[in-house]
């Protein structure tokens, strides 16, 4: 009787095993960046050998079902070192992942796109590797990081020679100009924030950024700075300081800032907007098309009713995807993105001929009009050079549709382009590396990309040479005016979005100082003579600052003019304001070894911009903090 009572007991302890290794229960978490704990949004989730997979949302958070507690988690986003992680007995596991130079590790049963980031393996795309043990993620890592490994069950003789096409438009620092032969500077504002977030994609994967990459002004205006809103009329307010140059403390440096007013999100007027992608076969990398995809998925999440969108995609040839439909339809809208695949060659002229003539059969006469152009830049049919494109854009300028333009991936990337779309069609320029550019990008400065409150805005600094001898203009050297365009309405000039705002700094040696980057002497004019006016001489002004700019819809421009006074502040004792742009312009000269860097260091740089972070809510100036100790440390090793 006893050996019979066996076999049901041993039935039973079976069964109960096999019910706790196979019982379904569901893991929630959040994912955060190790660094600035900032909650990140579209991570994917996968259980290991399964098909089930998930996204954390726009506050990092997710849900996923498991079978057993013997699952594991495998967290991957772009930009960020993968992370695999038993589930055991947990039902919540947060994670923090780290920024570094791997890429994606995919799930078992999934194509692994090759790494492109300055190498390009063209035949390991074709090859499945398969993750499905702790050894098989960790080979995988390694491979992504280690640019001359070959994967797991992947022979090294399919490694391809690595090969870089990007390019660069070539950058002439701007010189020291002689206050009293050359009194005015003139240049046009730029939003553009591209090269910034370039600059640390090649930092995060252990690069040196090429020289031309690294635009001064993008690296300052990447961040947010706390300028007063304007008041009354005028869209804008301006900010001047003026404090002794950290890196080289016998010049002065001057610092101008503009803040666009902000709008709020439910007074914006209604968008008609075309989304312009560039589905090309060099379009197929996980950086590229699968992260526009996520990215343009936080922007539809932004959608008002009143809102409509288009999508216009271009390879070989040009093609409408979706008419024009109201933002209320997000998950049509998704449906259409996500069917995007990549492939064929790149006729961006003919896309972008398409998407202007939809964006004018949709025009709102009272609202905003734009195109939102997704791409590496790499156009190989139709119009195609620099020249070519320029003209286009320039032909397309005065119908009052602006041009967003977004840069992606590496390896081929064309930014020299893509900054001059931009230039020309009346709009601003982003590089996005990862899902968190994609939500500063559309979400968190979502009025500012979308929404122009003041178009062709123009400076012109007159400089006061009884107290002034020297001015150099730190950066802005592709957006240089003559200064009779400063007066001239129809010279096209900088784009401002709501709730933006624009910094420029000025290097200054003053009157009776010495300088060794000055742009040396110039003999007596023989037939006329510069004499400065006896009254310069009483006035405590430094400088008049002049701005024009016209409202969206106008074309005649206004006028709006200030005026600085040097009260002599030190730096201790001037606005996180400047001392943080004037640490992102230390750096980015650093990057750039320029001739003007003077006595500029890394340590230099951390030191300012730390004691300048202020609240950084979103947490980008910690990252450039980390981002200057990274290229410390490059620098060391070279």
């Amino acid at each position: 009787m006893s050996k019979l009572l066996i076999v049901p007991t041993l039935f039973c302890f079976s069964w109960l095993g096999f019910a706790l290794i196979h019982t379904h229960k569901t893991i929630t978490g959040t994912v955060t960046d190790s660094v600035t704990h900032q909650k990140l949004a579209g991570v994917k989730i996968t259980v290991q050998g399964t098909a089930t997979e998930t996204k954390t949302d726009g506050q990092g958070n997710y849900s996923i079902q498991v079978t057993g507690s013997q699952s594991v988690l495998i967290f991957t986003y772009s930009g960020y070192a993968p992370k695999s992680i038993p589930v055991n007995n947990r039902s919540r596991i947060d994670v923090r992942l780290v920024k570094g130079q791997r890429k994606p590790v995919v799930a078992s049963n999934e194509k692994a796109y090759q790494p492109k980031d300055v190498a390009k393996r063209k035949n390991i795309v074709d090859k499945e590797i398969s993750i499905t043990t702790q050894e098989g993620i960790e080979a995988a890592e390694m491979y992504f990081t280690e640019p001359n490994t070959a994967p797991p069950g992947v022979a090294s003789s399919v490694m391809t020679q690595d090969y870089n096409t990007e390019s660069y438009s070539t950058i002439h620092e701007n010189i020291f100009h002689e206050a009293l032969r050359n009194p005015l500077s003139t240049f046009s504002i730029d939003v553009d924030a591209a090269s910034y977030s370039n600059i640390r994609r090649f930092v995060d994967l252990g690069q040196a950024p090429p020289k031309d990459a690294v635009r001064v002004e993008e690296m300052i205006n990447y961040f947010e700075y706390d300028y007063p809103q304007p008041s009354g009329n005028v869209p804008f307010s301006i900010t001047t300081e003026v404090s002794e140059c950290p890196w080289n403390p016998k010049n002065r440096l001057v610092h101008i800032g503009l803040q666009g007013k902000n709008i709020p999100t439910q007074n914006l007027p209604p968008s008609n907007l075309v989304f312009l992608i560039d589905v090309s076969g060099s379009m197929q990398d996980a950086n590229k098309l699968p992260l526009l995809k996520s990215a343009f998925g936080l922007l539809i999440e932004q959608l008002r009713p009143q809102d409509h969108v288009a999508i216009v995609v271009y390879a070989g040839a040009a093609g409408l995807v979706l008419p024009s439909t109201s933002g209320n339809q997000k998950e049509k809208i998704r449906n259409a993105l996500n069917q995007l695949e990549a492939g064929g060659s790149t006729a961006g002229g003919q896309g972008i001929e398409l998407a202007y003539k939809v964006a004018q059969e949709y025009f709102q006469k009272e609202g905003n009009n734009r195109i939102i152009l997704a791409t590496d830049g790499d156009f190989n049919v139709g119009a195609s050079s620099d020249a070519e494109m320029e003209r286009l854009i320039e032909q397309k300028r005065s119908t009052g549709i602006f041009l967003t333009v977004l840069g992606f991936g590496m390896g081929n990337y064309k930014d020299s382009k893509m900054e001059i779309l931009a230039d020309k069609g009346d709009g601003n320029y982003a590089y996005i590396d990862n899902l968190l550019e994609g939500k500063k990008v559309f979400v968190n400065e979502f009025g500012g990309t979308l929404f122009t409150i003041a178009k062709d805005v123009k400076i012109q600094i007159e400089f006061n040479p009884a107290l002034v001898k020297a001015y150099r203009l730190v950066g802005y050297e592709n957006r240089a005016l003559k200064n009779e365009d400063f007066n001239n309405d129809k010279k096209d000039a900088g784009e401002l979005g709501s709730g933006h705002n624009i910094t420029a700094l000025y290097e200054i040696v003053p009157t009776g100082e010495s300088s060794d980057n000055s742009s040396g002497t110039i003999d007596p004019l023989k037939y006329q003579k510069n004499v400065v006016d006896p009254k310069a001489y009483k006035a405590r002004e430094m400088m008049t600052v002049k701005l024009r700019y016209k409202k969206p819809n106008e074309t005649t421009s206004s006028l709006i003019e200030t005026t600085l006074v040097d009260h002599k502040t030190p730096l201790s004792k001037t606005s996180d304001n400047f001392r943080f742009s004037a640490a992102v312009a230390e750096y980015a000269m650093l990057l750039r070894e320029s001739e003007y860097k003077g006595n500029a260091t890394y340590n230099q740089v951390i030191t300012l911009a730390t004691q300048a972070k202020g609240k950084d809510e979103e947490g980008y100036r910690i990252e450039f903090i980390n981002m200057v100790k990274a290229s410390e440390f490059l620098q060391a090793k070279r």
